[in-house]
């Protein structure tokens, strides 16, 4: 019997690429492009691209057009406000540095595309992220494994797929280069076949938090002192939203040698700096965890850790501790290892599991 696919069309070409693979494959597929939000609510009054925006459902409908199969719109605009853009907002004044991609993934792009799909008699769904799922018979587990193409592989932002979700969902890109993909797209005249990656945050304007959450949210700033880690008063700041950890341009200040931000703290309204030897840990606490690999950590792993979407993956040994967290100690010292982002566990080309990094 034919299996029943929805796939997830952002407009870009890797969706539309997949979309075309899986019907190849012998999938019945239909498409659904989601909407998020409505530009004019997040500040973006011009046409500058997002990942919803109108040209991009045009390029999804277009592509579904010209292969034959239904497209659909859902409006999940009320979901992602309290789901994504909150928690963002909320990461943020509590002195975390948030990433919405992550939160995106966790509760929309396949929760509640998963939802949709089966209440429409469709039998799994699929996006054009690159990575990899396969069944392990042996723990009766499902695995996310890297993708082919190691420069675009995106299992970090997806560490935290249920089995549930991880046994319904194909990526269908998983074992070709980007330029396969690219190629693929020519070949078969989809009209994105050129159209360039999304990039940054898809409702933060060029990049422009602090700029979102003031004007478009309404977060009122107040300054605070810059201080130094045994408490001096360095200078003022401007507002904590303005700083992550790492951060060394934008400060305000002059001193005789680099300084960078390698502390927040958002009850004492202070932004900790220190030189560049300051901002290297080798010990942190990962907490909200989901297990892939393994059922629970019950006792000491030796895996491989990211702390960065854009990092070299480095040894680690992650312990459990107290209250379903997990100790992360790192063979070498990462620099600026930053609360509020994912740390994601790998052994091998195998995602272990992950969470969030705890101040």
């Amino acid at each position: 019997m034919q299996k029943k696919v929805m796939v997830a069309m952002s407009g870009g070409v890797d969706s539309s690429a997949a979309a075309a693979l899986l019907q190849e494959q012998g999938y019945e597929v239909c498409g659904a492009t989601l909407k998020l939000f409505s530009n004019n609510d997040v500040g973006i009054n011009d046409r500058t691209r997002t990942c919803c925006s109108l040209d991009d459902v045009q390029d999804a409908k277009s592509v579904a057009y010209k292969l034959g199969f239904d497209h659909y719109v859902f409006n999940f605009g009320m979901h992602f406000q309290k789901d994504v853009i909150e928690r963002f907002v909320h990461g943020y004044v509590c002195g975390e540095t948030p990433n919405p991609c992550i939160d995106c993934n966790r509760y929309i792009k396949f929760s509640r595309l998963l939802q949709r799909a089966l209440l429409l008699e469709k039998d799994c769904i699929a996006t054009g992220h690159y990575a990899q799922v396969e069944y392990d018979a042996d723990t009766d587990r499902w695995l996310l494994k890297k993708a082919r193409d190691q420069s675009k592989d995106q299992t970090y932002v997806l560490y935290m797929l249920t089995q549930q979700e991880l046994a319904r969902t194909l990526f269908p890109l998983g074992g070709l280069l980007k330029s396969e993909v690219r190629a693929l797209a020519e070949e078969r005249g989809l009209i994105n076949a050129r159209k360039p990656d999304s990039q940054d945050i898809c409702f933060v304007r060029d990049g422009d938090y602090a700029g979102f959450l003031t004007n478009v949210m309404g977060v009122q700033l107040q300054q605070g002192n810059f201080i130094d880690r045994n408490g001096k008063i360095l200078g003022q700041h401007k507002g904590i939203v303005h700083y992550t950890v790492g951060q060394r341009k934008g400060l305000g200040l002059s001193f005789d040698s680099p300084r960078y931000v390698v502390g927040k703290d958002a009850k004492e309204n202070t932004v900790t700096l220190g030189k560049k030897d300051e901002l290297f840990c080798d010990t942190f606490a990962v907490g909200d965890l989901n297990w892939i690999a393994v059922a629970d950590l019950n006792e000491p792993m030796q895996v491989t850790v990211k702390t960065r979407y854009h990092q070299e993956e480095t040894p680690a040994v992650i312990s459990p501790i107290n209250d379903g967290k997990v100790q992360v100690r790192l063979q070498k010292p990462q620099r600026a290892v930053t609360p509020g982002q994912a740390a994601v566990f790998y052994c091998d080309d195998i995602v272990v599991g992950g969470g969030t990094i705890l101040k």
